[in-house]
């Protein structure tokens, strides 16, 4: 896993030159948001059980077959696997996020993901609308336009500097994008 300084270390040594010139007004970048970044992480994973939850149940709204008899979700253990497997791919967009670097996602999780969900049964279509679902909620948290109309009694509005964080979305968006291609 390289965060954005070990990145651009690495790309420096490859280069055999030093750090300088667009890498270091990166590396600037990078610190000057460095508070909106942590915001975003601390908003996702502090709601990431409801975050989980909620699209794991939107998913089965939407595919009522996944909780029958012989569905991917029935038992309870496979929907508490279901459950554990979307807060794992949640953990690994925050830690993508908060380095500002997608290695350790693609390392550490998307890796195989495909392929294992494959092997396992498990349908790719609606684990795909669970993570869009969980990217909705998520970019939403971030950009603190959650509201108490859609949380009901649940709702927990993060106490966050306003400004613009359209580039921190950006880029978690990217990230949940990259799992829903991974599945695809």
């Amino acid at each position: 896993m390289l965060d954005a300084f070990s990145r651009a270390v690495v790309n420096a040594d490859s280069k055999t030159a030093c750090i300088g010139g667009d890498e270091l007004q990166s590396l600037k970048n990078f610190i000057s948001e460095g508070n909106k970044r942590l915001d975003a992480v601390n908003s996702i994973a502090s709601n990431s059980s409801c975050i989980v939850s909620d699209a794991v149940a939107g998913m089965i709204c939407e595919n009522q077959g996944l909780i029958q008899a012989g569905g991917n979700c029935y038992p309870n253990r496979r929907m508490a696997a279901c459950l554990r497997d979307g807060e794992i791919i949640l953990r690994y967009i925050t830690y993508a996020v908060l380095s500002g670097d997608a290695s350790v996602l693609e390392d550490r999780c998307l890796n195989g993901l495909k392929e294992t969900y494959t092997a396992l049964g498990v349908p790719l279509q609606s684990t795909g609308r669970a993570v869009g679902i969980m990217k909705a909620s998520s970019l939403a948290h971030i950009n603190n336009t959650n509201s108490e109309e859609y949380g009901g009694k649940r709702f927990r509005k993060m106490e966050m500097k306003d400004g613009d964080c359209s580039a921190i979305t950006s880029e978690a968006a990217s990230y949940f994008d990259r799992v829903i291609s991974a599945l695809s």
